[in-house]
């Protein structure tokens, strides 16, 4: 009975390993959501999380103590340099995608470390969150149940972006890339027990190029909790948009908006505003501030500039994996104009979550039909906010992990015995 009882709460408790392309924090940052909200969550059911992950600015280091509540061990390692010749010959040669000793990885002092992790804890699952950073070390953890999480398929952003280039030498080296991406991607994957993607197309992506990969989809969540709308619509009719314009996509979706979409707007409402929000604005960017147009640079706490916001747009071009400023937008329960790209890996209905555009005159047209009509700006934004409490809370995220976890502990047959 005692062995029953142990066995039963060992398969409920779990020690996860996992190694990760980046530190948890700072949360700006998109990529640092998933291994802090997820370790905050199973943290929170009583398992045990070993972190070992990459870092490449000093204050990383300083940020240790706003996620050590989380895990029972913190490894930060710097982030090795990845010479453009090793990225050749690992894409001519497959063997070396996947070293065998220290000395022919990237990164000996990350093998040191996941080795001397593994050798003195006894691991239901390791998680690898990254691509090419991390999916190096599956030798050192094959003897584990595993699972690796490459957040989106790079193949498929740069597909996206080649659609949108206009510069002959850009497309040319972009086609390199891509090609080289396939090449990667098409192997990088193949030995894990799982492969987590954020969206379908990320999905549909990496299976047309290993077919018997196994993909399992896990959106990203949002902090519900944090992100409660007082459900006052502003006084004025503010635009929004919100991204770390470090990231392309996001700094040519902004642009777009303030150059070609936003205008129109302003003519026909002369009141309205746009706000674009968020951290590393660069100098062009800046400079298309004026009385109309606010480039805020990181705030920190978006939530009053989320209550400013009529109407969230989003008119992204090319990119890939879901849209994180999406979800925050449905949890602030605002009503949304997107391109369809934005909306990937989202259950949005159109009419119901959102309204549609791929043009600038479709954006357009979907924006000055919210501003006419507030009845279903208030219906659109209750929606969002209701399906983002049934689907995209973290906590509903940690369930699928957690369920995906027993999955393959199960078909390994690896829980701990006692």
């Amino acid at each position: 009975m005692l062995r029953q009882y142990l066995w039963f709460v060992c398969a409920y408790i779990m020690d996860l390993l996992l190694i990760s392309r980046c530190p948890p924090f700072p949360l700006h940052l998109g990529d640092r959501l998933i291994p802090y909200y997820l370790a905050q969550q199973l943290s929170s059911r009583n398992h045990f999380i070993d972190l070992i992950a990459f870092y490449d600015q000093p204050e990383d280091l300083a940020n240790v103590p706003r996620y050590a509540r989380y895990f029972r061990h913190i490894q930060l390692i710097r982030e090795p340099r990845r010479a453009t010749l090793d990225y050749a010959n690992r894409a001519l040669n497959p063997a070396r995608l996947f070293p065998t000793t220290a000395e022919e990885s990237w990164s000996p002092e990350m093998w040191d470390a996941i080795r001397s992790r593994i050798s003195s804890d006894r691991y239901d699952v390791v998680e690898l969150f990254g691509g090419i950073q991390v999916s190096e070390y599956y030798h050192l953890i094959r003897n584990f149940p595993n699972v690796i999480v490459p957040y989106e398929s790079y193949t498929l952003y740069l597909k996206s972006a080649l659609a949108q280039e206009t510069s002959r030498l850009r497309y040319a080296l972009q086609r390199v890339q891509l090609l080289a991406a396939r090449r990667f991607e098409s192997r990088m994957f193949s030995h894990y027990d799982r492969v987590v993607l954020l969206s379908d197309s990320d999905a549909k992506m990496l299976k047309s190029l290993a077919r018997d990969l196994p993909v399992y989809v896990i959106p990203n969540g949002v902090d519900a909790e944090y992100l409660i709308p007082t459900g006052y619509e502003p006084d004025e009719p503010n635009l929004m948009f919100i991204g770390n314009y470090q990231y392309e996509p996001n700094l040519d979706a902004a642009t777009w908006l303030a150059q070609k979409i936003f205008p129109r707007v302003k003519q026909r409402v002369p009141k309205a505003r746009l706000l674009l929000v968020g951290a590393n604005p660069p100098p062009a960017l800046l400079a298309l501030a004026d009385e109309d147009i606010d480039v805020t640079g990181r705030v920190p706490d978006v939530r009053p500039y989320w209550e400013q916001a009529l109407i969230f747009v989003s008119p992204l071009r090319f990119g890939a994996g879901i849209k994180n400023k999406l979800l925050e937008a449905m949890a602030m329960q605002k009503p949304i104009v997107a391109t369809p790209l934005s909306i990937s890996g989202i259950a949005l209905e159109s009419g119901k979550h959102v309204l549609l555009g791929s043009t600038a005159e479709e954006l357009y047209r979907a924006i000055m039909q919210l501003i006419k009509d507030a009845e279903v700006r208030r219906t659109m934004g209750q929606a969002n906010r209701a399906l983002v409490e049934a689907q995209y809370t973290w906590r509903r995220v940690a369930d699928q992990y957690e369920e995906l976890y027993r999955q393959i502990i199960e078909a390994r047959g690896h829980w701990k015995r006692f």
